[in-house]
């Protein structure tokens, strides 16, 4: 009794390591990978991953743990038979291959099914993941039981597999154990012919049929484990997929970033997301230190990969990007990332308040220094929108907050880092002109202070840039000033009619 709570007590902790450690392991790789690497896999796959399959794979733990127990106990039982009888236990010796080969053939078709399971579960996560993200979308449109027939899809998909899943798995004791018993009925019948001749005595048959049932248990139980096993081990090959992916971004070295004037240099460039999706070909762009650049041109244009290449979030595949006149693949990631600010289109906010969200990215900042930079936007009077100021709570991705007010909690996130360049894929949704008016206060702030490229979509972030920058299908057509470019009557002037 003792042994055995100690045992089990090691099995708990081990198990709780395991996963502990794994999950880890996991979600670090996941928060590392680029942005590629989740244009392959949805998020609601990757979530299954890091918590079932991770706990699926502790559990091959305790299977591990048993199957050392049952071993050490199939070893002193084999030498108990050896001694009670060497002729009938070298035709259980026999008969054991039979055993392990009929098992291996379960554990083949156990981790196909396994597979198959896990693969089910993950597409019902993804479909739970995404139906509630979009839930408003959904009831906006009426569509709720549209998302219960896509998700009631995929789970009677999980359901089937998984049953069929079952299936095999609870057909490998029913059929190891009626080829044991078979075979000790005939063990028991050559031994009581053994006993009746003389040849073994009643007592030593008796001791032999005994400890052969006690035998025999852990014989089955390790060969019905290894279907088991397979759970365990799809699971692995999946968590650890997740954490060996082989990045597409690759630093070639991890110089320290000293502060970065902001020099930016596009030389001869080509970038595709897929080989069969060419955006940029032999790109040339020069962005001068303490310049707010503005990118227009129609969707699909490139514009938004510049930044995000200029984030590293994507590997380029030929050609030079140079920052400050350096290989921006020999830097620090860490380092680097600091010096940016970036502001995507739809703003994203975490769960808790205000200046949790403003302190994101600089958590040393204090509650005076917040409140004086908010009363430099608009004379602070967009704090006086908010119930409780600093401390509203924005709740899921901001959704307690308005588009303009999501904006200039990011803005001010971005002004408390005080970046040496600034990216803003400006939000396309309408905004009233005084929100706007304190939008562009706020921007005005930061582009004092960094290199800035902004991907325009309004005029009034247009204007307030150095230089434009027109594009079309991954190229350069038009720059200049928003007059100069408008007197010209060229892409530009177009765009401006149809946009502006």
């Amino acid at each position: 009794w003792g042994l055995n709570w100690a045992r089990r007590s090691l099995v708990v902790r081990s198990v709780g390591d395991v996963v502990l450690d794994l999950r880890t392991r996991a979600f670090r790789a996941a928060a590392e990978h680029d942005l590629s690497f989740y244009d392959q896999f949805s998020s609601g796959r990757i979530v299954s991953r890091i918590t079932s399959d991770t706990n699926d794979f502790g559990q091959l733990i305790v299977i591990v743990t048993d199957i050392s127990s049952q071993m050490v106990q199939a070893v002193i039982l084999g030498v108990v038979l050896f001694r009670t009888d060497v002729k009938l236990t070298l035709m259980l010796m026999a008969f054991l291959p039979i055993i392990f080969a009929i098992a291996g053939g379960f554990r083949v078709l156990a981790r196909r099914v396994t597979k198959r399971g896990m693969k089910a579960m993950s597409d019902v996560n993804a479909a739970i993941k995404e139906t509630i993200s979009g839930i408003s979308i959904a009831k906006n449109f009426r569509q709720e039981e549209s998302i219960f027939n896509s998700f009631n899809e995929s789970n009677q998909q999980s359901y089937q597999v998984n049953v069929q899943r079952g299936f095999v798995l609870s057909l490998v004791f029913p059929t190891l154990n009626a080829l044991g018993g078979i075979f000790v009925g005939v063990l028991i019948y050559v031994g009581g012919l053994n006993a009746a001749q003389g040849i073994v005595s009643v007592g030593a048959w008796y001791l032999f049929i005994m400890s052969l049932d006690q035998f025999f248990f852990p014989v089955l139980n390790l060969s019905a484990f290894w279907a088991q096993i397979q759970s365990g081990l799809s699971a692995a090959e999946r968590a650890f997929a997740l954490i060996d992916a082989d990045p597409n971004v690759i630093q070639t070295d991890k110089q320290d970033v000293h502060p970065l004037k902001g020099r930016i240099h596009f030389d001869d460039l080509h970038f595709r997301y897929t080989d069969k999706e060419p955006i940029l070909s032999r790109f040339n762009l020069l962005i001068q230190p303490g310049e707010t650049l503005a990118l227009v041109g129609h969707t699909g244009a490139g514009k938004s990969s510049i930044a995000k290449l200029i984030a590293r979030f994507y590997e380029f595949q030929q050609g030079k990007l140079l920052m400050d006149g350096r290989d921006i693949r020999t830097f620090d990631f860490a380092q680097y990332r600091k010096q940016l600010g970036i502001v995507s289109q739809v703003p994203f906010l975490f769960s808790g308040t205000v200046a949790d969200n403003i302190r994101y990215a600089a958590p040393d900042v204090s509650d005076e220094e917040m409140l004086q930079m908010a009363r430099k936007i608009g004379d602070g009077e967009w704090l006086e929108t908010l119930p409780n100021g600093l401390q509203t709570e924005v709740g899921e991705r901001g959704a307690h907050l308005s588009m303009g007010q999501r904006q200039l909690v990011a803005l001010m996130r971005v002004l408390m880092q005080k970046p040496a360049i600034f990216i803003l894929d400006e939000a396309t949704a309408s905004i009233d002109p005084f929100t706007e008016w304190q939008i562009q206060q706020a921007l005005s702030l930061i582009l004092k202070n960094a290199t800035s490229i902004l991907i325009a979509h309004r005029l009034s972030t247009v204007k307030a840039a150095d230089r434009i920058v027109v594009m079309q299908k991954g190229a350069i057509i038009e720059e200049g000033n928003h007059e100069g470019l408008l007197s010209r009557g060229g892409h530009y002037a177009e765009l401006y009619n149809t946009y502006f």
